[in-house]
């Protein structure tokens, strides 16, 4: 059976699973653990679960838990679209006041009337903001089809097999890897639960594949194969790396596991899809995360009005954003940390800076910056540098008062192996690649389980409190001061 010759494109995201199902019937489509379909089986399912949805008198906007198995939440998720409803892809993990918050603002959405049927919206995606709760983003057909085009255009090798979706559905990263690979016609392989060995023995078995993973899943995936003893793989053709900073010095170890494979990290977010990439380069400066793709442009300004008077290379500032790739509004309550439009220019309050080849460095968030000494510090930098070390699983570094510097650096650290290097060695490990005031000046040890936000992320806001409650003499359990 021939594989697509040519670029795909259509104005409307779910148009590409009829399409296959007349060209490729019997090419697969959808695969996990327990279940397959073909095109031609999808397209069919589709066409069912589109009837009980008007039979149903379903609302414009439809709610979808993600319970069913994920082929069968797939199948629903472009069934609302071809119905010509709007998706939100709710977390069965939400409390039950969440869920219900969330259904409410649902609810209250009036049927959306667009003047291009492209223009529409067909898909709300929901991220946790500094509070906690949940985030709803709203896209139109024509942001997810000029993604689709932007990668395509950027990364050929992803028309050369299937694509790999081994995260969850209500993570847009992997939705998005999973209507592409229905997009190009090459199908997708999902997984139930991330696995390192199911996702090896994808590997194996799809010659020409594209991965999508987040650098976690990387990781798991290198221990694991020296763990094994696992031979280098030539099937993959392209990796695609995104959702968190790519510790960068697993690099030569990834390419000498899949040394086939174009390996590429991307810097996005959920309100603007993709801004900037890279082919990986463990030599490259420690912030930079590539040019902007073809279709964005990019500016740097502290202020609203900065967009229109962009700062010189090498100044640090809000990063603002200019693209057909970016979302249509918010749906639910959010607070400090959303997204602000100034006219067609968006900042998701990301702060960095652009130098002289035009490469975007990404600093970090700007709630998040701290002032010590005197001058700015980005947190993330100094995690990254953290988490290059070895014995660290994991880092938040944190800014607390301090009469004399203004704040005063804090780093909470869980160590890969439950114990951690001494203070001094790990100040020394920052000193050798950061500014000295950069260097935390009091260390924390977590035990347990390190908390995260419903999306996965680190919650640096739960570990701040839990060190302001420490210097307080109240310290959580789970804290413990570490050489000080």
């Amino acid at each position: 059976m021939t594989a697509p010759s040519v670029a795909p494109c259509w104005p409307l995201v779910h148009q590409c699973v009829a399409h296959w199902a007349q060209q490729r019937p019997q090419a697969l489509a959808l695969c996990s653990e327990h279940e397959q379909l073909t095109f031609a089986q999808l397209h069919q399912r589709v066409q069912v679960a589109v009837q009980a949805l008007e039979q149903a008198r379903a609302p414009h906007t439809v709610l979808l838990p993600l319970q069913a198995g994920v082929v069968e939440s797939l199948v629903q998720f472009v069934a609302v679209l071809a119905s010509g409803r709007c998706a939100a892809l709710g977390d069965s993990a939400w409390p039950p006041a969440m869920a219900q918050s969330v259904r409410a603002a649902l609810e209250a959405l009036p049927a959306h009337v667009a003047p291009q049927p492209d223009l529409a919206p067909f898909y709300i995606g929901f991220t946790s903001g500094s509070s906690g709760r949940p985030k709803g983003f709203r896209r139109h057909h024509r942001s997810w089809v000029e993604s689709f085009a932007a990668t395509l255009d950027s990364f050929p090798q992803v028309l050369q097999g299937p694509v790999l979706a081994p995260g969850r559905m209500g993570h847009s990263l992997f939705l998005f890897a999973a209507l592409l690979g229905l997009w190009t016609g090459q199908g997708t392989r999902v997984q139930e639960k991330f696995s390192a060995e199911q996702t090896w023995a994808q590997l194996q078995q799809h010659p020409g594949c594209t991965l999508v993973a987040v650098p976690s899943q990387l990781v798991l995936l290198l221990q694991l194969a020296a763990r094994k003893g696992w031979a280098p793989l030539a099937q993959p053709r392209l990796v695609l790396i995104s959702g968190a900073r790519w510790m960068r010095e697993h690099t030569p170890r990834l390419r000498q596991l899949l040394p086939q494979a174009r390996v590429v990290e991307f810097y996005g977010a959920s309100e603007a899809s993709y801004i900037a990439w890279m082919d990986v380069d463990p030599q490259a400066h420690p912030q930079v995360v590539g040019q902007p793709f073809g279709q964005v442009e990019l500016r740097i300004g502290n202020t609203p009005d900065m967009p229109e008077a962009p700062q010189p290379p090498g100044s640090v500032g809000r990063i603002w954003m200019r693209s057909p790739m970016l979302f249509m509004d918010y749906v639910h309550a959010h607070d400090g940390s959303a997204a602000q439009r100034v006219g067609d220019w968006l900042t998701v309050h990301d702060m960095g800076w652009l130098d002289v080849q035009g490469r975007l460095h990404l600093c970090g968030r700007a709630s998040r910056m701290l002032v010590t000494q005197g001058k700015n510090l980005f947190p993330e930098e100094v995690e990254a540098r953290l988490l290059q070390h070895p014995a660290i699983a994991q880092a938040s570094v944190q800014g607390q008062a301090d009469g004399l510097r203004g704040q005063r650096v804090h780093a909470v650290l869980l160590g890969a192996d439950d114990d951690l290097p001494a203070p001094s060695a790990l100040a020394a490990w920052c000193q050798a690649a950061l500014e000295p005031y950069k260097t935390p000046r009091r260390w924390w040890r977590w035990t347990g389980a390190w908390p995260h936000t419903p999306s996965g992320k680190t919650d640096h806001a739960a570990l701040q409190a839990a060190v302001a409650q420490a210097l307080q003499g109240q310290a959580p359990a789970q804290l413990q001061p570490w050489g000080s």
